[in-house]
């Protein structure tokens, strides 16, 4: 008997409560500073020394983070059914809570890339410096999606959507595109979910329930739902 596919997209909102701060918070600024700054290829093309100091911060973070009930509820839900994570976050505290299944829209801060050829790539968790190369001789860069760079992923993440039997929408203000239209490749009759502490504008969807809390308790009422 085929497991039902349950597809769930992420977003900052679930790594919040694990200490990782949200991408954007009410002063318009990421962790001190300008989005501009440090999360455009342009950023990088002026001043790539304070775009790597930035990264390697923010890594140092992540590897200290660790999951929360929010990521272990959803790793639970692989014991009965089929579960596709399509996440806008960066770090991996989805896999080491269990997920199995896990696409990162937005890349990962513990991989970096060469800037010329955005194949070649390395696990890091350590350090960029200016001085490092990759194998083609090109300066290596975070394994990043910017601002301003076309997102590789969102054709397949936009599949994995129209495969759904259910639905589950967790921390994510769908304010970013392309990620936010995502929804739009949702198979109408299906059974939405959606945690946050303010639930963002669907209502040009049907079938939704919402849970308008922090997602590790979302996840613990969804959880005695499905």
């Amino acid at each position: 008997m085929r497991k039902q596919h349950i597809v769930v997209l992420t977003g900052a909102g679930i790594s919040a409560e694990s200490g990782l701060k949200t991408f954007r918070d009410s002063d318009g600024l990421w962790m001190g500073y300008n989005i501009e700054d440090v999360a455009t290829p342009r950023a990088f093309k002026k001043n790539p020394q304070l775009v790597l100091d930035f990264y390697n911060m923010r890594r140092k973070e992540i590897i200290q983070a660790k999951p929360n009930e929010a990521h272990y509820g959803l790793a639970s839900l692989q014991l009965k059914y089929q579960v596709t994570i399509v996440t806008q976050n960066i770090d991996d505290l989805h896999e080491r809570a269990g997920s199995e299944n896990v696409l990162h829209l937005h890349g990962e801060i513990l991989k970096m890339r060469s800037t010329k050829n955005e194949h070649i790539l390395y696990d890091i968790e350590g350090d960029i410096n200016l001085e490092d190369l990759a194998s083609d001789g090109a300066p290596l860069r975070p394994h990043i999606v910017w601002f301003e760079e076309p997102v590789p992923l969102i054709e397949t993440a936009a599949n994995i959507m129209t495969s759904a039997d259910i639905f589950i929408l967790i921390g994510t203000s769908l304010q970013v595109y392309p990620a936010a239209g995502l929804m739009d490749y949702l198979p109408h009759e299906i059974p939405k979910y959606i945690i946050d502490k303010k639930i963002p504008s669907v209502q040009h969807l049907t079938s939704i329930t919402t849970f308008e809390k922090a997602a590790t308790q979302g996840i613990k009422e969804l959880l005695e739902i499905l």
